[in-house]
């Protein structure tokens, strides 16, 4: 697979874990829901300029585009989270990293009981 047709592909799963269509990802990046299709099939050869865009209208760090390696399903439940924190003040992502280890420690726990 092309780096384009995996950008694309990449754009589109963390577009669909935002729930949205691609119109909205358009609406949101200040683009055409065509050239978007487009993006998604890897036809477009696009610039960093609408990457930016689609960045900045997904709300996730730019190193996200570029995770292709993952378990699909893996990948999809790793992307509801990062779109769940995102916008998330520093203050509470630290509330959330310290909830989410001691979930970890007790899931650790448990099956070691097992």
């Amino acid at each position: 697979m092309s780096l384009p047709e995996s950008v694309g592909n990449r754009i589109r799963e963390l577009r669909k874990a935002k729930g949205w269509t691609q119109e909205q990802l358009a609406e949101a990046a200040g683009l055409h829901y065509s050239y978007i299709g487009g993006v998604e099939r890897g036809d477009r050869n696009i610039s960093l300029e609408t990457l930016e865009k689609i960045i900045l209208a997904l709300q996730v760090p730019p190193f996200e585009l570029f995770q292709f390696d993952e378990n699909t399903d893996r990948k999809e439940i790793i992307n509801k989270l990062m779109l769940l924190i995102n916008s998330r003040e520093t203050t509470e992502l630290e509330m959330l990293t310290t909830i989410t280890k001691n979930i970890i420690g007790l899931i650790e726990l448990q099956q070691k009981v097992n």
